[in-house]
């Protein structure tokens, strides 16, 4: 039987579920209620939903985020649809498939630096408009915060919301870690979602601290087009569905978020800030969120990787990732970067 994980800067999907979303859980836990989202708690949580994002905002709980983002893309597009997504995107590095297995998109996938998109790199896949023999784009996907742990501005995703809906597209936003960027840029959720005028979300609850609660969220009207038979279709309708609204109402409603991604970004920055300026060490990306992203000596990483968890993001040039977590304490940051500090110290030539 494997043993419980060493702490370490592997994912924030290690950290264990915050103990708010626990009592949300217990605290739901009382006598009967109404099956399949028919309960008072997933109706406080569309309450909850519309006040965070606005009067037109419509959630539907699921249980990952795979799910939330395949059925995001699936509930607008057609058969013959396409998606425009960063190469970096996690529907295109790591969804298995599943936008293409479930809900037969084809990703047109664009390089961008820091991982994101913009008009000028979106313009370049809008081509053969109306041609019946080319895939049609239907929506452009961004990641907030994006995988190498970089922010998209309000102002980032208002000119991306507002070309995508000059070419007749929707702005769908992948918020894994969106109450990261909420924290790292100080503002609600809503300022750099519905108000930017994005169309979807896929709200991330785990990485927040929640267990097993995340939702696909209608920012816009109109386009609740079957999603709850695609959700049932999908296998991510939720018998006792209460359990995962708690959590997310107290995620949302409750600002269990400001705690958790306010925290887990400050331990980043710690971190980065101890290993600046380290021999055989280059920070790579803006540290804006709750990752920090690093290139360092391979023989350095395996030593490293003996006592402390993390990933080797890039084996091409040895480029890791630390992800900071809610529960990240800073005894654990300043244990790490001193060994990081002894491993890169006994590399230099005495």
């Amino acid at each position: 039987m494997t043993g419980p994980a060493r702490r370490g800067f592997a994912s924030d999907n290690y950290a264990p579920a915050h103990p708010d979303a626990l009592a949300a859980v217990v605290a739901a836990n009382q006598g009967h209620a109404g099956a399949y989202g028919a309960d008072p708690w997933t109706a406080r949580l569309q309450d909850d939903v519309r006040a965070a994002f606005g009067p037109d905002a419509v959630a539907f709980p699921v249980f990952n985020g795979t799910a939330a983002n395949v059925l995001c893309l699936h509930a607008v597009c057609k058969p013959w649809n396409a998606a425009i997504v960063s190469t970096s995107a996690h529907l295109h590095t790591d969804e298995c498939g599943a936008p293409e297995a479930v809900a037969g998109l084809k990703l047109l996938a664009v390089e961008a630096p820091g991982a994101k998109l913009t008009p000028e790199l979106a313009e370049t896949t809008i081509r053969m408009v109306g041609d019946e023999h080319a895939r049609q784009a239907r929506v452009i996907s961004i990641t907030q915060s994006t995988e190498l742990g970089t922010v998209y501005s309000v102002d980032e995703v208002r000119a991306l919301a507002d070309w995508a809906h000059a070419h007749d597209l929707l702005l769908h936003v992948d918020g894994a870690r969106l109450f990261n960027a909420a924290a790292a840029l100080r503002v609600e959720p809503r300022a750099f979602t519905t108000d930017a005028g994005a169309d979807l979300l896929s709200l991330g609850g785990t990485k927040a601290g929640l267990l097993g609660a995340e939702a696909v969220v209608l920012l816009a009207p109109g386009l609740d087009d079957g999603l709850r038979f695609l959700r049932k279709q999908t296998m991510q309708l939720a018998s006792k569905m209460r359990y995962a609204s708690a959590q997310l109402s107290a995620l949302i409603a409750g600002r269990l978020w400001e705690q958790t991604a306010g925290h887990a970004n400050a331990m980043a920055a710690r971190l980065a800030a101890a290993v600046a300026g380290l021999p055989n060490l280059t920070v790579t990306q803006p540290v804006q969120a709750s990752a920090v992203f690093a290139v360092l000596p391979p023989e350095a990483t395996e030593r490293l990787q003996e006592r402390w968890p993390f990933y080797v993001w890039d084996e091409r040039t040895g480029e890791v990732r630390w992800m900071c977590a809610w529960d990240t304490t800073p005894e654990d940051v300043d244990a790490f970067a001193a060994d990081v500090r002894a491993e890169l110290g006994a590399l230099v030539p005495a």
